[in-house]
């Protein structure tokens, strides 16, 4: 890892820039979390209460006087940005939004449940899949108890996954001096790991230890959180849009904005990006397996298991429509998530935490339609994955 640079001189933020920073903060007095992380001036940090239909008028504005920036690319990024903005203005200022409007209205996406069918004939797969006796629930956990990495032997294990993924994230895409960011452990989180932008270059990455955490889980949570995901978006978009360009909008992460769809289909690729899925089961079972102690016969198992878990990606998007566009129970949700996830209680309702909780509900669909919309994206030839990393994309970008 190299040590952080000291922050660079950069352009002083201009009005459009100045007005969204301070309309961020605005929002972010009154749906803490909205902002995910801020490495800007303090100056335009004001979180100062302010009645919520001044807030929904001033990001309107906004809004509209972006359309005039002369700038193509940044221009469509912050009529994309403001115009969630002003969706979530308009929800404090007390605008009852059906929960598909909010979905599109925050992230520029449509929301999209699961084709049942398909998810039933999944899991008579699996469940012809898996060996031994007992419930799925039973044998999943089996299958995942053998691949386990205690908490304190996470930290270690993790390191060589991060070397690896660093060197091959530069030799591909480059990275920008000092960059570099913190990793430690967490608990009583909705989600498994976090990346925090904190500016200059810098992040810090929590794991959670809520549930047991699988060494076959583990490359694809680093590479999701740190290298080429969302640690290398973050710090290569600073250094480029905002100390190259000057574009201090990019100095600040918003949570419910649609920069999180793209930001969540690079981490969801990120993986893919830099290694292919035959290198990664030969380290899981080869040198991982090995640094890790753990059987490279049981490490073979538990891809198996991930692989086939794969057509079970809907389902959460599915129990959050459930859940908050026809209002059902959440023991119905519940329900759900252990009868098609085969999760015990305890993952089942780590589960619904998520998608309950105020600033994730309409948040989960950023991994499974963001994760296409890239990956279909960067197939067609749209975009590399390496412009994904640097330019200001939006979903509809993407979709182009």
């Amino acid at each position: 890892m190299t040590k952080p640079a000291s922050a660079a001189l950069a352009p002083v933020p201009d009005d459009l820039a100045r007005r969204y920073i301070r309309l961020a903060h605005a929002l972010d007095a009154h749906s803490p979390g909205f902002i995910d992380g801020y490495g800007g001036p303090d100056d335009l940090a004001d979180r100062t209460l302010r009645p919520t239909t001044d807030l929904a008028s001033e990001a309107g504005a906004l809004h509209h006087d972006v359309q005039a920036e002369p700038d193509p690319s940044r221009r469509a990024f912050l009529v994309a940005q403001t115009r969630a903005m002003h969706t979530l203005a308009r929800m404090l200022a007390g605008e009852r939004l059906p929960y598909a409007d909010e979905v599109r209205g925050l992230y520029d996406i449509d929301p999209v449940r699961a084709d049942l069918s398909e998810l039933d004939t999944a899991l008579k797969e699996l469940d012809a899949a898996l060996p031994g006796k007992g419930s799925l629930e039973e044998r999943e956990e089996a299958v995942r108890s053998r691949v386990t990495v205690s908490p304190g032997e996470l930290l270690r294990v993790a390191e060589p996954i991060l070397s690896e993924l660093r060197r091959r994230t530069a030799q591909q895409f480059g990275l920008p001096d000092g960059e570099n960011f913190s990793i430690g452990l967490v608990k009583n989180q909705p989600w498994s790991g976090y990346n925090w932008p904190l500016g200059n270059l810098q992040s810090r990455i929590d794991i959670n230890t809520d549930l047991p955490v699988t060494l076959t889980g583990l490359p694809d949570l680093l590479a999701h959180e740190g290298y080429p995901g969302h640690h290398t978006e973050h710090a290569a978009k600073e250094a480029r849009l905002v100390r190259e360009k000057g574009w201090f909008e990019h100095g600040i992460q918003l949570i419910n904005a649609p920069e999180c769809v793209v930001s969540e289909g690079i981490a969801v690729n990120a993986l893919d990006a830099v290694m292919t899925p035959d290198e990664v089961a030969a380290w899981l079972t080869g040198d991982l397996a090995s640094v890790a102690g753990i059987d490279p016969d049981a490490v073979r198992e538990a891809l198996r298991l991930a692989q086939l878990k794969e057509k079970f990606k809907g389902v959460s998007g599915h129990a959050a429509m459930l859940l908050h566009a026809d209002g059902a129970p959440e023991k119905e949700v519940l329900d759900l998530f252990r009868h098609y996830n085969a999760a015990t209680p305890q993952r089942a309702q780590k589960s619904l935490e998520f998608i309950a909780q105020p600033t994730f509900r309409a948040y989960i669909f950023t991994y499974s339609v963001g994760g296409t919309l890239v990956r279909e994206a960067v197939k067609r030839g749209t975009v590399t994955f390496g412009q994904l990393l640097t330019e200001p994309l939006t979903p509809g970008a993407l979709r182009s």
